[in-house]
């Protein structure tokens, strides 16, 4: 049986409020060889997760941020047909810097897409949600990205400059397309706020699966625009990690992609 989103969302939230919130400020971080940050409270994030979802739903297995890189790959050279894609702290670097942005990021995987995810902001108690072909939801509440859209000149922009190309990052500072820039740190969030119009246009030069398996189908299903840099879908087979282009509505990011095309020829 395929589980039921409002079953696993009380799950996600019990787990953040037991495991992470009461670490939060207090967490020792260490380094993983490819030099990113790891804490008690992800590791202890994902094994609680991991055995509530287990208990539930047996035959279901996890990917997990937490994971071995070998054993990450090998998981997906598997093919699976069902299962989850889990990162128990989206943000770890703000989480353990004691900055208020990170969330919590479940996705069911079907394939190489998301039938559902939800993303948990426990700072601002916001709880995204979406269900393939049915809708995105915050709180409960239908999630819509807007549909008149500022022109490019006038939005509000989220770069990650750190995992872009040198001269697309030079040319981006140089001559912005838009009006003002932001970057958080948290990917999973960072989706979820464009779909709820808080910023316009967002560019990353790399996420990991388990950073946009569940924040990309959140903006399509609130009606925005991803794909990658090369213009490919989001979701691929196979794929761990991706470039990211997106915005709120598709005449902007018609525009957005223009720009950057643009700023790559130059």
């Amino acid at each position: 049986m395929v589980p039921a989103l409002e079953d696993i969302v009380p799950l996600v939230k019990a787990v953040v409020r037991e495991e992470l919130m009461p670490r939060f400020r207090h967490a020792e971080r260490r380094y993983k060889p490819d030099g990113s940050i790891v804490t008690e409270a992800d590791l202890a994030a994902q094994a609680r997760l991991g055995r509530l979802l287990a208990e539930r739903h047996p035959a279901i297995p996890l990917l997990g941020e937490e994971m071995a890189p070998a054993a990450q790959r090998a998981f997906l050279d598997r093919h699976p047909d069902l299962y989850w894609c889990l990162d128990p702290v989206d943000g770890t670097s703000n989480f353990a810097a004691g900055l208020p942005f990170f969330s919590l990021s479940l996705a069911l995987m079907r394939g190489h897409e998301a039938q559902f995810g939800v993303v948990y902001d426990p700072n601002t108690d916001e709880c995204y949600s979406a269900v393939r072909g049915q809708g995105a939801w915050l709180n409960g509440r239908r999630l819509d990205c807007p549909s008149a859209a500022l022109p490019l000149r006038r939005c509000l922009a989220m770069v990650d400059f750190k995992r872009l190309g040198k001269p697309l990052a030079m040319a981006l500072v140089a001559r912005p397309p838009f009006s003002s820039l932001r970057y958080t740190g948290s990917g999973s969030l960072e989706w979820c706020w464009l779909a709820a119009g808080r910023f316009h246009v967002y560019l990353h030069g790399e996420q990991k699966l388990w950073d946009y398996a569940a924040g990309a189908l959140i903006l399509a299903e609130a009606g925005g625009i991803a794909a990658t840099l090369a213009g490919e879908p989001v979701y691929a087979p196979g794929a761990l990690s991706r470039s990211i282009v997106a915005a709120v509505a598709a005449p902007l990011f018609e525009d957005w992609r223009q720009a950057i095309a643009e700023r790559l020829a130059a």
